[in-house]
């Protein structure tokens, strides 16, 4: 290896993990920053919005001398029974069934808190998808003045059915608002009817829209924050679109979006779970809102949830407004039995990459798992099936690299022919005379390993984000969907991490001697070949060790699988299937046998033509001189 590779690519290394280091700074105090000015701003919403109801009502009031004559000098609604409404003691109702426990508040009729049972936290807590006060989910509509469901306790109506929940907020004995939450055995969906029984009097016809707000706080639940944060986002559907949009992933900071067209659900999705809120009609538009709390925030806190928006409200219509929830896994199959492209939010990556996650990757993960136990042995398994189907390519890119090297001394031969710079484009045109003479294709040795790119691809979606594999432990890893440890760290290595994980690092090792395997194997003459050889040595395995030390521990548990099996394919295609001298002797067979003339490709067309202008310019500077 020569002194200016090895300067070269440590400046790189310096370079990279220096800049990562002082940028990583800059974000976080941005965040930090952020975090506070975005705090100061809700702040000053939250005032401006209550002084700006506080405005319109007493303008309504003021307006209307029959609500005046009736309202007590305490109330600041023109209505006794709202008034009465808004001065209640909170209470507590539960619909229950054998996967979900949700817990309503009788404070603006919505859902307090979500157990979601048979799963738990990785630190073996319930786990409840949100909890507590900072929960919202509330109507605003107008009403004779601005009225806000989340300001009123609503009255609970008795029924047989333990499935149900009715609760109602009355106006007058013949006029309410009404909503009816249904949680029916066996399943994550959840139903809420909303109802504007006997309205017409207090809602104006040229009312068309109502308000929607919900908004929830969303625990941390998992090993690793920047892991979890990674994989969290709000998703969205427009109808009849297949394809799930979000307001992005691996995001460092916040993120917002307006839409002023049709969407038919939103989700407030975790790496590995999410609620869902479905409108059965659609909502019309809305804005979105997505805030991280940082690594130390007080309650364990992750993310906190958004979704402002517009429904189509007709008060004469005795039809009520169909609502879906739903609070449960990301697991692909199960979001997919409830149709609406509910498993749209679990991160499998687009076309090709998507279509094997969804029809190869998954299917067999499913079919394993009904008959093994262990995850680390169906990874195993997956990653043997994986190298059967892609033998053949592996065999024909070792062939044709083969065939590229036994020419190296004759390659080496036209190089020290044409040994000046000027000459580079004659040499080039022999080098390729050669190969096509012996039937050589100089991208033989790459094509076919193109094949395993979408799979390299489609394992980095699937792996971080595969619920089968979460808390599924495998030898000294307690959870292959996040990093393992075998030694944490008293501080914090720039990029890398805190801590080293053992199943990254026996990666990074087989790496290493894959490469080793081939550095001899891939040195077809070129230049620039022990430069390359350099890197895959040396540089991209200590590279893919800090980028996988904090991945999934699946996933580097996966590569390391991949390049053993390779390296065993590799000494068996070496050992029973390639001989170097037989190759050879073929080449040259070919090259001597009488061929008939073939028209030449494009590409040694361009080259030709370049030669002769480059030999053009060269009489034409002689002649100058």
């Amino acid at each position: 290896m020569k002194k200016n590779n090895i300067i070269g690519f440590s400046l790189i290394a310096l370079i990279f993990i220096g800049f990562y280091w002082y940028n990583s700074k800059v974000i976080q105090e941005q965040q930090k920053e952020q975090a506070r000015l975005d705090s100061l701003a809700r702040i000053e919403r939250l005032k401006f919005a209550e002084e700006e109801a506080l405005l319109i009502l007493s303008d309504s009031l003021a307006a209307s001398p029959i609500q005046q004559s009736i309202q007590t000098p305490s109330s600041i609604y023109g209505n006794t029974l709202l008034d009465s409404a808004s001065r209640q003691e909170e209470s507590f109702f539960t619909l229950e069934n054998d996967l979900l426990r949700v817990q309503f508040s009788n404070r603006g009729a919505k859902p307090y808190s979500v157990l979601i049972k048979k799963y738990e936290t990785y630190h073996g807590a319930p786990l409840v998808l949100f909890d507590g006060q900072d929960n919202k989910f509330s109507l605003q509509f107008y009403a004779n003045q601005l009225l806000n469901t989340a300001n009123f306790y609503f009255t609970p109506v008795v029924t047989q059915d333990d499935s149900q929940l009715q609760m109602r907020l009355y106006l007058d004995s013949l006029a309410y608002i009404e909503y009816l939450y249904t949680l029916p055995q066996d399943t994550y969906m959840m139903g809420l009817d909303v109802r504007f029984v006997g309205m017409q009097p207090y809602i104006s016809r040229n009312a068309t829209q109502i308000d929607l707000h919900w908004s929830i706080d969303i625990p941390r639940m998992e090993k690793g924050y920047d892991n979890e944060k990674n994989y969290s986002t709000i998703a969205y559907r427009y109808p009849g679109n297949e394809k799930v949009e979000n307001l992005g992933l691996r995001k460092t900071a916040g993120a917002e979006k307006g839409f002023k067209t049709r969407v038919e659900w939103v989700a407030f999705q975790q790496q590995f779970f999410s609620a869902i809120l479905m409108a059965e009609k659609n909502f019309t538009s809305g804005d979105l809102a997505l805030e991280f709390y940082p690594p130390e925030a007080p309650g364990n806190l992750l993310m906190h949830a958004t979704a402002d928006l517009k429904l189509e409200l007709d008060p004469a219509s005795p039809d009520p407004l169909p609502f879906q929830f739903y609070f449960g896994p990301n697991h692909y199959k199960t979001l997919k039995s409830f149709g609406h492209a509910f498993e749209g939010i679990v991160p499998m990556g687009g076309s090709i990459i998507g279509w094997i996650n969804k029809w190869f990757i998954i299917p067999t993960f499913d079919f394993l798992s009904s008959y093994i136990g262990n995850y680390g042995l169906i990874i195993l398994i997956l990653t043997i099936l994986i190298k059967i189907i892609l033998f053949y390519p592996n065999h024909k890119s070792y062939v044709s690299s083969a065939k590229m090297r036994v020419l190296k001394p004759e390659i080496q031969k036209i190089n020290e022919k044409y040994p000046k710079k000027e000459d580079a484009m004659k040499k080039q045109q022999e080098t390729m005379a050669l190969y096509k003479k012996t039937g050589v294709n100089m991208f033989g040795g790459c094509l076919p390993m193109l094949f395993q790119l979408p799979i390299l691809f489609a394992m980095f979606r699937f792996f971080p984000t595969s619920f089968e594999l979460r808390q599924q432990g495998f030898l000294w890893a307690a959870d292959l969907s996040t990093y393992d440890s075998i030694w944490d760290m008293p501080f914090t290595i720039p990029l890398y991490g805190d801590h080293i994980s053992l199943f990254a690092l026996m990666m990074g090792i087989s790496m290493y001697f894959y490469a080793k395997m081939n550095q001899g194997q891939m040195d077809t003459g070129g230049q620039q070949m022990p430069g390359m050889n350099t890197m895959m040595l040396y540089f991209m395995p200590v590279f893919m060790v800090v980028i996988c030390n904090n991945f999934s521990s699946g996933l580097s548990y996966y590569y390391m699988l991949s390049n053993l099996i390779t390296i065993g394919q590799t000494w068996v295609i070496r050992k029973y299937f390639v001989d170097d001298k037989k190759i050879l002797a073929q080449l040259h067979a070919k090259a001597n046998a009488p061929q008939a003339a073939k028209p030449k490709s494009k590409f040694q067309q361009r080259l030709d033509e370049a030669y002769k202008l480059q030999q053009q310019r060269a009489e034409q500077q002689k002649k100058k001189r």
